[in-house]
């Protein structure tokens, strides 16, 4: 092994007990059509012609459904002490309501003993972008209902395996779901309408803390909220690009952590989304601040921003940067993970755990990806600094174990740390997977 091909870190380089983990999501590897599971939105957006590439689905995936045996073997065999995975809302309740399905909870069973039985912790989020078709037929989170529906679901998957799951996540990433897919309409539903994403933004967070009170109410603990983060900097040293970064960050990074933390959202974006919130909004601050037993951060890049102001609110746009990309074409900055870590931390209750709950890249070598290696080198550097800084961090989940369907970029934007042919299905761990066996071996 080269110095190319290995990690400048060891596990004796982090604490005590920090949690190193592999992370992936419920329809990017599982197989939608297998076991009984419902269509989400997901499905459908990938039906409709010009929604994702090649109008790939997640119909087969990586086949988790069938090979999560030996994923989990993959998982265990690299050393790390824990995978966060998530449940598919539609598998378990094809109907989005109502009777559950025995074939997905038996799956998520096997899934949840395989992992106990191989020393891992199961690190379960229970929405990873999987709204069932018919609870989209009814708005979605554009519906206020969906906190109710929301919290029904999180209340089957917590009676029948909340005592085996270590932590538990409500809502991956809330900026993706309702920006990303509801005014931007780039992921399901696929909206470009700022009324749905304005109710989408709110209705994800009443969602979350309604859902984090019945968990705690019917005596779960370990709770948690993942949000993604992007730094945002100027595109150009124009005053209008200045206040363009500062509004997007305000969206982006501010608005879904400040709910949930300050009870509060920022007045600059309320400036362009309060005619478009539903009514009594206000009132819905107590339940979105629920306490939450840890917080997740999902980094993977920067964003430049400029002033658009030929078009409406929030009248911005984004410009390319200069640093080296990855295969999604997204910069690597490092620091920016660091500056998330340090603003979170001044935010939160005072030694509120903090992890980063994702961190990686798309990357197309096979087998040799000295790139990823090098990407979560520095990485990592960053999260050893914030730990000698003071900030609570507990734990480090790569994205991600699998080569995976990459939603609207279907199958070509490779994040995983074992190869998969898409063809054969077969696994085939590369160089980072190696890197990470040697390193964390070490103490």
């Amino acid at each position: 092994m080269t110095d190319h091909d290995r990690f400048d870190f060891s596990r004796g380089d982090f604490p005590e007990g920090f949690v190193f983990g592999a992370a992936t999501s419920a329809y990017q590897i599982e197989g939608s059509s297998f076991g009984g599971a419902g269509a989400s939105h997901w499905d459908t957006f990938a039906a409709t012609p010009g929604n994702t590439v090649r109008a790939e689905n997640g119909s087969i995936a990586c086949d988790h459904y069938h090979q999560w045996a030996s994923d989990l073997d993959l998982v265990r065999d690299a050393g790390f002490d824990a995978y966060r995975f998530s449940l598919s809302w539609a598998r378990v309740l094809p109907e989005g309501r109502g009777r559950a399905n025995p074939e997905g909870l038996d799956f998520y069973e096997r899934l949840i003993d395989g992992m106990l039985e191989r020393g891992l912790q199961p690190w379960a989020t229970l929405y990873h972008w999987e709204m069932p078709a018919p609870l989209a037929d009814l708005g979605g989170w554009r519906n206020r209902d969906v906190a109710g529906w929301f919290a029904d679901y999180a209340g089957v998957i917590m009676d029948r395996f909340g005592n085996r799951i270590h932590a538990t996540a409500t809502v991956n990433e809330p900026w993706c779901v309702a920006w990303l897919s509801h005014f931007l309409g780039i992921h399901a539903p696929g909206l470009r309408d700022i009324r749905a994403a304005a109710r989408a933004m709110h209705h994800i967070l009443l969602a979350h803390g309604t859902a984090v009170a019945a968990m705690r109410a019917a005596g779960h603990g370990n709770l948690g909220a993942v949000f993604n983060f992007e730094y945002s900097a100027p595109g150009d040293d124009s005053a209008p690009a200045r206040q363009a970064s500062a509004l997007n960050d305000a969206i982006y990074n501010r608005w879904f952590v400040e709910a949930v933390f300050r009870k509060s959202y920022p007045d600059e974006v309320l400036n362009g989304l309060e005619q478009h919130l539903p009514r009594g909004w206000q009132d819905d601050f107590e339940v979105i601040a629920t306490p939450v037993d840890w917080v997740g951060v999902n980094y993977y890049t920067r964003n430049l921003t400029v002033a658009d102001p030929e078009t409406p609110w929030p009248s911005m746009k984004q410009v390319p940067g200069p640093l080296p990309k990855t295969d999604m074409d997204w910069e690597i900055y490092p620091e920016g993970l660091g500056h998330f870590l340090r603003r979170l931390n001044a935010i939160t209750p005072d030694g509120l755990p903090i992890l980063v709950t994702e961190n990686g890249m798309a990357d197309g070598e096979p087998t040799q990806d000295r790139t990823r290696i090098d990407f979560l080198n520095r990485h990592f550097a960053v999260a050893r600094r914030a730990i000698a800084d003071g900030v609570p961090l507990k734990g480090y989940f790569v994205w991600s174990l699998l080569d995976n369907y990459e939603w609207a970029m279907g199958y070509d934007k490779r994040f995983g740390m074992v190869h998969v042919d898409f063809d054969t299905l077969r696994r085939t761990p590369k160089s980072s997977w190696h890197a990470m066996k040697a390193a964390l071996s070490l103490t």
